[in-house]
């Protein structure tokens, strides 16, 4: 039985909306690049850290690499479905819980840049241990805090989490996925205190987590404004019950359970923020938290590329190795190049973020996006590449006496970053809502069938305005000029792509929303492309810009052009096939038969076939109430 409130699509729409960063202070390049402006100037030169920065980030990567290449067993984690405690207690004393932190809370105070390369180089040794770091410091109790908390809270709360205790984010409910409108957890004000009745799905940590950041719903009543709101909760408080661990495809030693509150006592002290703010906290806390996630992408493509370069030297057919056939190269030109644009683009928004010049809720997005679509594809190809091997397990592999290579444990441990942290549907969702931003707040009430004339004449007149002056600097730019961005020797060429490219972009956004207009929103398949274009144009800039930034670096900075070169060629060819399938695609019959299918049209095509499936509701029961099973919460200390 869902306790799920029922609400109607237009208000589910305005909690997402009410959520969002309303306001634009600082200036954003990809927001830009939607405009149809080309602001190389954001980019470039390529941010740097301070040296200090860097002494501290590089003395923990040695500490860190160390440890995880002589206390790690990557093959037991995999077999026994657990980290053990002692890695994760080294792991505390080696201070990886608290990279983020600041060093005034015990925290080792390092960069997002840092921080990303900690969790790329600890992801690859075992993707658990990176997603249990990552969940614990990226939208676990330290982010939240950090931006969103009291003194007194980052005071009490951050030395905790910087060296001793674990923590979770729980939002997710067995009925309530990408609709926060729906939250059911309800707090209710009781005194200087609020009781937690609910149910959290897909708790990562949440089976040895110490802290717990929790959404629920305060109901609104007299002194309380209500709403969504967040909450540090102490994970052994009585009547929280961690009901079952999950297991999954992938990252089988991930701590991910279900846990129940039934009448949790949580101080108002702990509350973050106001009441009916706790989805902005948890958006905005995402906004670079999510770069965490690309991180440990770019590190799976650079393991991908290790395995590739070695197996497809060591490996004969027809007399050859097999990278001298063509097939084969195509997928390792494909993995080098793409491999060398997410680090790029990676280590870009991460610099971004740490320079903090610039607003970059659209390029952790899209880093996010593009990292987990694109290193699914990279581990694809490499099991392609290996061929049965590829399909092997590694502990087979090894019992027959070959290399124990996992390249289809990566598969599966990828595939889930696909779903993290915002599905790529729903990615796609988010960031095109930020991409025609300027459009909606000059038009938005044009289109808003709840507005009155009177305010539809006063955004026309707005929007009149606005068009005026944008719509005449689509038609030239610099990109058409055969002497732009010079300085960038032979890829001066592939950024003029990207300035043409950009504003072609934009007349295709503003042409499709001039057509249809309200119902733009209902385009998915076609906002969907426009984003994937938009993240190609974003990735070949960053590859640009980091070429440039190594190319006083010797033999590696030749190489590095000829990556990027290969990346951003490959990148065109995906750029003109998304923008012929913005009008030439099946996007109304697809929509013709989905209709079908739910309306059982089709079901005879079913006929033949065997369900395995086993019984019960697709959605477990989430009605509040005391747990009946034994709490499975099992702090390691």
């Amino acid at each position: 039985m869902s306790t799920a409130p029922k609400v109607s699509e237009r208000e589910a729409r305005q909690v997402a909306e009410d959520a969002r960063e309303q306001d634009w202070h600082k200036p954003s390049f990809a927001k830009e690049l939607f405009l149809g402006r080309f602001r190389l100037d954001l980019i470039h030169p390529h941010p740097t850290g301070t040296r200090e920065d860097r002494q501290r980030g590089e003395e923990f990567l040695t500490k860190l690499q160390d440890f995880l290449a002589t206390k790690v067993d990557s093959a037991e984690i995999e077999r026994d479905a657990r980290i053990p405690d002692g890695v994760i207690d080294g792991l505390k004393q080696l201070g990886a819980l608290g990279m983020k932190i600041d060093t005034k809370y015990g925290g080792l105070g390092l960069t997002q840049v840092y921080y990303n390369k900690a969790l790329a180089m600890a992801g690859t040794a075992s993707a658990a241990i990176g997603a249990l770091l990552s969940a614990h410091q990226s939208i676990g109790v330290p982010q939240p805090l950090k931006m969103f908390g009291t003194q007194e809270q980052k005071d009490v709360f951050l030395p905790r989490c910087a060296r001793t205790d674990i923590s979770a984010f729980l939002l997710t409910e067995p009925d309530v996925g990408s609709d926060p409108a729906r939250l059911a957890t309800a707090a209710v004000p009781d005194g200087d205190d609020y009781l937690l009745d609910g149910v959290k799905l897909w708790t990562t940590n949440g089976v040895v987590a110490d802290l717990l950041v929790v959404m629920a719903r305060v109901p609104k009543s007299e002194g309380h404004k209500g709403g969504i709101t967040a909450f540090v909760v102490e994970a052994d408080s009585p009547g929280i019950t961690v009901e079952n661990r999950n297991a999954f495809m992938g990252l089988r030693g991930i701590e991910n359970g279900v846990t129940r509150f039934h009448q949790v006592r949580v101080p108002a002290a702990n509350r973050i923020g106001p009441e009916g703010s706790g989805l902005k906290i948890a958006l905005t806390t995402l906004n670079t938290g999510r770069l965490s996630l690309p991180a440990a992408c770019a590190g799976a493509a650079k393991w991908c590329l290790k395995i590739a370069r070695e197996w497809s030297a060591a490996r004969e057919q027809w007399g050859r190795a097999i990278a001298d056939h063509e097939a084969v190269g195509a997928k390792i030109s494909f993995i080098a190049a793409t491999t060398f644009a997410l680090e790029a683009v990676v280590d870009l928004a991460s610099e971004m973020a740490d320079e903090d010049r610039n607003d970059i809720r659209i390029e952790a997005a899209l880093a996010k996006l593009y990292g987990s679509e694109m290193s699914w594809r990279i581990a694809d190809e490499l099991v392609q590449i290996r061929g049965g091997r590829g399909f092997e397990t590694a502990a087979s592999l090894a019992a027959r006496g070959e290399r124990a290579v996992p390249a289809e444990q990566m598969l599966r441990d990828l595939r889930i970053n696909r779903i993290f942290e915002g599905s790529t549907e729903i990615m796609h969702l988010l960031i095109a809502r930020e991409a025609v931003d300027a459009h909606l707040s000059v038009a938005g009430d044009l289109i808003d069938p709840d507005k009155s004339l009177g305010d539809k004449a006063k955004a026309g007149a707005r929007a009149g305005g606005f068009y005026a002056r944008w719509l005449p600097k689509l038609v030239a730019g610099a990109g058409q000029l055969p002497n732009s961005y010079s300085e960038f020797g032979h890829l001066a060429g592939h950024l003029r792509y990207v300035e043409r490219t950009s504003r072609r972009l934009a007349r295709s956004t503003f042409y499709a929303m001039s057509r249809w207009q309200g119902k733009m929103e209902t385009k998915q398949g076609f906002l969907g492309r426009v984003v994937d274009i938009g993240a190609e144009l974003f990735a070949m800039s960053a590859v640009c810009v980091r070429a440039e930034k190594l190319g006083g670096s010797g033999d590696d900075g030749q190489a590095a052009r000829q990556l990027a070169d290969a990346f951003c060629q490959q990148s065109r060819l995906r750029v003109e096939e998304l923008f012929g399938r913005l009008w030439n695609n099946t996007d109304d019959l697809d929509h013709q038969v989905v209709k079908a299918v739910l309306a059982g049209r089709y079901e005879w095509l079913e006929d033949g076939i065997i369900d395995p499936s086993g019984d019960g509701p697709w959605i477990a029961d989430a009605t509040p109430g005391p747990s009946g099973k034994d709490n499975l919460h099992r702090p390691i200390r």
